[in-house]
């Protein structure tokens, strides 16, 4: 076995690990939770060893390296676009990506409806938590304007809308910020019931996500190493 397989291996089992105490902690059952695992900048050959360990589902934040990585692994594998959205790159992204994170602009929206061939594309719509004074360039409808963006997406027929997606901002108690996630979650399941899911979480506040109700979590660092 190479040293980077015994690397990925051990940051693999320690990561399952810690979700595992995460959802005992929550009293939430383990298949409710999906493990995106994130190699964006590392090579394809690292996602390899990482489909032979039992991963299946991988987040990509640029377009370049998710269809490059995604035409390598196996067909069964499900890729993750969570990157800011460029318009001009969604026709690559919507070939490769099975799961876009970072829907946050209607012309986006309807972007990806006529580049879906008839088919529903599978979107989380990302909610900014960032206070309304903090530019951080990371996007996302803010919450005052979320209901209205997602009844206007709830229009379009080949949006699969699967739920919301968020970071926590930097200076926030990631704790606070997925509580107010979840509170949002609550408003959006009163008026449209499908669409429940939550992505957030990344290497550093996961158990705080899946305290909060996340379904899908999003880890780089913590199983890759640093960038």
């Amino acid at each position: 076995m190479s040293q980077r397989r015994q690397e990925l291996a051990a940051s693999l089992r320690e990561v399952q690990e810690r979700i595992q105490r995460a959802v005992d902690s929550a009293g939430r059952d383990r298949a409710e939770i999906t493990l995106i695992v994130v190699t964006k900048t590392f090579p394809a050959s690292d996602a390899e060893i990482l489909y032979e360990l039992g991963a299946r589902n991988f987040g990509e934040n640029r377009d370049e390296e998710g269809r490059e990585k995604s035409q390598i692994l196996p067909n069964d594998s499900i890729w993750h676009f969570q990157g800011q959205i460029q318009s001009k790159k969604l026709r690559s992204i919507t070939e490769w990506a099975n799961v876009i994170h970072s829907l946050d602009e209607l012309a986006h929206a309807r972007k990806i409806a006529t580049l879906s061939a008839g088919k529903a594309h599978s979107v989380f719509v990302q909610v900014s938590l960032d206070s309304p004074n903090t530019q951080t360039g990371r996007g996302g409808v803010g919450p005052a304007l979320l209901m209205d963006f997602l009844r206007e997406c709830s229009m379009i027929s080949e949006l699969d809308l699967l739920g919301l997606m968020a970071v926590a901002p930097l200076n926030v108690d990631p704790v606070i910020a997925f509580s107010r996630l979840a509170q949002l979650r609550k408003e959006v399941i009163a008026e449209f019931p499908q669409v429940t899911a939550l992505s957030c979480g990344m290497s550093g506040d996961f158990e705080a996500a899946i305290a909060a109700g996340a379904t899908h979590i999003r880890i780089g660092s913590s199983i890759l190493g640093s960038r």
